[in-house]
C-alpha cells in the first residue's frame, strides 16, 4: 500500500533519504491520516447516538483528536522542508521532532481524559446502552481500518526515519487496544446483564499512557542531543578508513539538526612524510564522498604522524601498554614526543568513556608514573603531556 500510494503521489518515491521525497512522504501519511480519521469519527458518533452509548460517541471523539494529530504531522512535514534560512542556518529539519512530541502529549491527555470518564462510569454507571450485532461488526470494521492505519505509518515512519510518523503509529495501535475493549464489552452486554466499559477504560487508559511516555523520552532524546546510532558510526569509519593514505581516524563528532541534516567532523591520521598537497587532496575527495554519496557534510582535520622513528614507536608501545594495565576500555590518539638531550616529553590524548569512574586528573597522574618507571636510550627522563578525551558516541 505505501509503495503504491508513493508511485502515484511521489515523484522519485523510492529516494527516500532525499529531503523532498522524505516530506512527500511525511505529508501523504498526514492525508491519509485525516481521511481516515474523520470518515471513522463520522461513523462511530453517528452509530453512538443511535443505540445510546457514550462509549462509542467517546471513541469517535477519540478519532476526531487522530485527525488533529495528522493535521499537526501535516503541517510539522511542511515547516520541517522549508530551506535554510538566515536565522536557521542548519534548515528547520528538527520541527519534525517537535511534531513527535506534540503527538505525544495528545495521547497522553487522551490517556488522562479516557481514565477519568472510566473512572466515572464505574462509580457512576449509566443506564445499559442498546448494543447489537450490528453496532459490534461497525467496531470491528473500525479496528481493521486503524490496524491497517498503524501499518502503513510504521511502514512510512520506518522508510523515511520519522519520530513522527512512527509516534502516530504507535497512537493508531492504541486505538485498535481502545476500540477492541469496547468492542469486547459490547459482546459481553449483548448476552449478559454485566456492564464493563468503565474496568475495560481504565486498562486501555493506562496502555495509552504508558505508551504515550515512552514515546515523550522517544522524541525529546534527538532534540536534548542523542549519541548516534551505531550503524552511523560504523557506516563513517569504515568509509574513512577504506581511503589508501588513512592510517587512523579519532575524535568522531556527529551532529544531527533533523532527519537527512547530519553534520560530522574527524581526525585523519596520515603519514608525515607524504606530500601535503597530496594529502590534502585525499582529504577533499573524502569530504566530497561524503557529501555527494551520503549526504553528510563531513569536516576532516588531518593529523600527520611519524611512521618510522623507532623511539616514537617504541615509546607508543609503552604507551598502549600502560594503558591496557590500567584498564582495556581506555585508547589513545594524536601521539608524538619532543626529544631532548636528558628527557624526552611525550604528547597524546586519552580517550575515556563516557562518565569513567576514575577522576581525570588521577587518571593523568597514574599515567605519568607509570611512563617514569620506563627507561629508554641514555635513562632520559620521560615526561607526559597529556589531555583527556571524552568518547561521544558511546564506546566507538
Amino acid at each position: 500500500m505505501v509503495k503504491l500510494l508513493g508511485k502515484l503521489f511521489i515523484k522519485d518515491y523510492q529516494n527516500y533519504q532525499n529531503p523532498l521525497v522524505r516530506a512527500a512522504y511525511g505529508k501523504l501519511s498526514g492525508i491519509v491520516g485525516i481521511i481516515s480519521n474523520l470518515l471513522l469519527c463520522a461513523l462511530k458518533i453517528i452509530t453512538g447516538f443511535l443505540i445510546g452509548s457514550f462509549s462509542y460517541i467517546a471513541d469517535g471523539i477519540n478519532n476526531l483528536s487522530d485527525a488533529g494529530s495528522s493535521i499537526v504531522t501535516l503541517i510539522g512535514f511542511k515547516l520541517a522542508s522549508e530551506p535554510a534560512d538566515a536565522d536557521h542556518p542548519f534548515g528547520h529539519q528538527r520541527v519534525e521532532y517537535l511534531t513527535g512530541l506534540i503527538v505525544s502529549f495528545i495521547i497522553i491527555a487522551i490517556g488522562i481524559i479516557l481514565l477519568k470518564s472510566s473512572i466515572e462510569s464505574i462509580f457512576n454507571p449509566e443506564a445499559k446502552a442498546n448494543f447489537s450485532v450490528m453496532s459490534a461488526i461497525i467496531l470491528a470494521i473500525s479496528i481493521i481500518i486503524k490496524c491497517l492505519q498503524s501499518i502503513f505509518y510504521r511502514r512510512v515512519g520506518k522508510l523515511i526515519n520519522s519520530t513522527a510518523v512512527l509516534a502516530t503509529s504507535i497512537d493508531s495501535l492504541n486505538d485498535c487496544i481502545s476500540t477492541g475493549a469496547v468492542l469486547i464489552a459490547s459482546i459481553i452486554s449483548i448476552f449478559t446483564d454485566l456492564s464493563l466499559d468503565g474496568y475495560m477504560g481504565c486498562l486501555v487508559s493506562l496502555f495509552i499512557l504508558y505508551s504515550g511516555y515512552k514515546l515523550v523520552k522517544e522524541a525529546m532524546s534527538p532534540l536534548i542531543g542523542e549519541k548516534p546510532s551505531k550503524e552511523l558510526v560504523d557506516q563513517i569509519v569504515e568509509k574513512v578508513l577504506s581511503y589508501p593514505k588513512v592510517l587512523g581516524i579519532h575524535d568522531l563528532v556527529i551532529h544531527s539538526y533533523g532527519p537527512g541534516k547530519i553534520f560530522a567532523t574527524i581526525h585523519v591520521e596520515v603519514d608525515s612524510e607524504e606530500s601535503i598537497l597530496v594529502t590534502h587532496d585525499e582529504i577533499d575527495n573524502i569530504e566530497q564522498d561524503f557529501r555527494e554519496n551520503l549526504g553528510i557534510n563531513l569536516v576532516i582535520h588531518m593529523d600527520p604522524i611519524d611512521t618510522k622513528d623507532e623511539v616514537t614507536l617504541e615509546l607508543k608501545e609503552e604507551a598502549y601498554r600502560i594503558l591496557q594495565k590500567i584498564d582495556p576500555k581506555l585508547n589513545f590518539h594524536d601521539f608524538r614526543i619532543v626529544k631532548g638531550e636528558t628527557h624526552i616529553n611525550v604528547l597524546f590524548d586519552v580517550l575515556v568513556p563516557i562518565r569513567y569512574q576514575i577522576d581525570d586528573d588521577d587518571l593523568k597522574k597514574m599515567i605519568d608514573l607509570e611512563f617514569k618507571k620506563y627507561k629508554i636510550g641514555n635513562n632520559c627522563v620521560i615526561n607526559t603531556v597529556l589531555v583527556i578525551d571524552h568518547d561521544y558516541n558511546g564506546g566507538k
